[in-house]
């Protein structure tokens, strides 16, 4: 995306709204850290004889250092700015790790180091200071045009909204969790079962959500005199949008249009991986962890759902809205959308990998005997590797025990199919394979 106005104009145009995002974050801050050192000052990061720095101390610092970028933001001029952007450095170190591979990989690989960590993470002073990092990380960013026109954008607005919501209801569900696993662990009841206090109906519940009404209704009154509504010219067959994106709930499918058939990536993958999620508790046997937060209870049902819901779906739906650019190629988050810029053309199926370049052969011509590489590959995946998990994994020799062959059978059918995408996206990537199976002659490309 080619940007008209200028640089120094571009700059003069944010500069305001970007210094009142920096002193929300300051009073944010002068808030937190008040109330730490008012409370004591929260842990020692720092102590030695009469010098005692605390978080309470970090939190001023960090307010103090807000504070400056919100000046230097009022200052509405680029060598201002220049204090507050992101290094050019950083940025081209960002977008050359912001392929699809690493952007899933990685996303993938935080999302089970968090899991592993949790009780480092769920801390509060840990998740304020990372609230404050990724806020900075987005206001830093908002100087750049290329990324300040795709997440300013009114389709787009919303979407980080999610981002950040996801993240706090993902931490507090964590947060609860590991409490509540502390206290088993002490023979305590979860806290679910301390508060047993019964709230009525009327007047509580219904003056609660009167509130509530009033308080959305003002806040999408707000937005909707703050942003434009998101419409465009009338649809015209002879000037196509480039690219041309499905609404945000539906970018997920529309990447998922690019590894499997129309049939199979609108219909069947998407029915499975619900129907996957809701079936989570009903094929886990385990009678512990109904009714509260718990983790240390349920772990094979909470990372399973976390990495269908958080590791594939959300992810999706993430690089549709800020990775896909014209002609549905990656583009890093500050590149700017070059319109000549084209996705590979080069795809090749296992069939011609396996018959021309390891065999040196030309395709056959009956088509159970070309395609039968990827059968047999995909009879290993859903058939023999089940089996294999049953017999020699603990955790799924527990599970196949406690669940019986036909509860277990559904579980491990749902589970491959949720991770042969990230399997089928990564093998697309890396090695340009459309299909393990492909039978266009009878429709079915897998």
């Amino acid at each position: 995306m080619v940007d008209p106005v200028s640089y120094k104009e571009f700059i003069a145009d944010i500069s305001g709204p970007l210094g009142w995002f920096f002193v929300v974050l300051t009073a944010m801050n002068l808030v937190a850290a008040a109330r730490t050192l008012l409370g004591g000052g929260g842990a020692s990061l720092f102590h030695r004889k009469v010098l005692r720095f605390s978080m309470g101390h970090l939190w001023l610092v960090l307010a103090v250092w807000f504070a400056i970028q919100a000046v230097m933001c009022f200052r509405a001029d680029p060598a201002s700015i220049a204090w507050v952007a992101m290094p050019t450095w950083a940025k081209q170190w960002i977008d050359r790790w912001m392929s699809p591979t690493w952007y899933t990989m990685g996303l993938l690989g935080a999302l089970l180091g968090m899991f592993l960590a949790r009780r480092f993470f769920v801390q509060p002073p840990v998740a304020w200071l990372t609230l404050n990092l990724s806020l900075w990380f987005l206001g830093a960013s908002l100087t750049d045009q290329n990324f300040f026109q795709i997440v300013s954008k009114p389709d787009n607005v919303p979407i980080v909204g999610m981002v950040y919501l996801l993240g706090f209801f993902t931490w507090l569900s964590a947060y609860r969790a590991v409490q509540n696993d502390d206290r088993l662990a002490r023979g305590e009841p979860p806290l679910e079962a301390v508060d047993k206090e019964k709230t009525l109906v009327w007047p509580d519940l219904v003056y609660i959500e009167l509130i509530c009404m009033v308080a959305v209704t003002a806040l999408l009154i707000v937005w909707a005199i703050v942003l434009k509504a998101p419409l465009e010219e009338p649809a015209n067959a002879a000037h196509t949008p480039n690219p041309s994106k499905a609404p945000w709930y539906f970018l997920g499918l529309q990447e998922l249009l690019v590894y499997f058939d129309p049939w199979l990536a609108g219909v069947v993958l998407p029915g499975l991986i619900l129907f996957g999620l809701i079936a989570i508790p009903y094929l886990d046997p385990n009678p512990e962890g109904v009714g509260y937060y718990t983790i240390k209870r349920r772990p094979f049902a909470y990372v399973v759902f976390q990495f269908g819901f958080l590791g594939l779906w959300i992810s999706l739906i993430l690089m549709g809205t800020f990775l896909r650019g014209p002609n549905w190629s990656f583009f890093g988050i500050y590149e700017t959308w070059d319109v000549h810029k084209s996705a590979t053309l080069q795809h090749y199926n296992l069939s011609d990998y396996f018959w021309i370049w390891m065999l040196g052969r030309e395709l056959p011509t009956a088509i159970l005997w070309r395609e039968m590489p990827g059968l047999v590959l995909m009879a290993l995946y859903f058939v023999g590797l089940p089996i294999l998990a049953a017999c020699r994994l603990p955790l799924f020799r527990q599970l196949y025990a406690q669940m019986g062959w036909p509860r277990f059978a559904i579980m491990m059918l749902l589970l491959m199919w949720m991770v042969l995408l990230p399997i089928k996206m990564v093998a697309n990537w890396q090695l340009n394979l459309q299909y393990f199976v492909a039978i266009p002659e009878w429709t079915l490309n897998l």
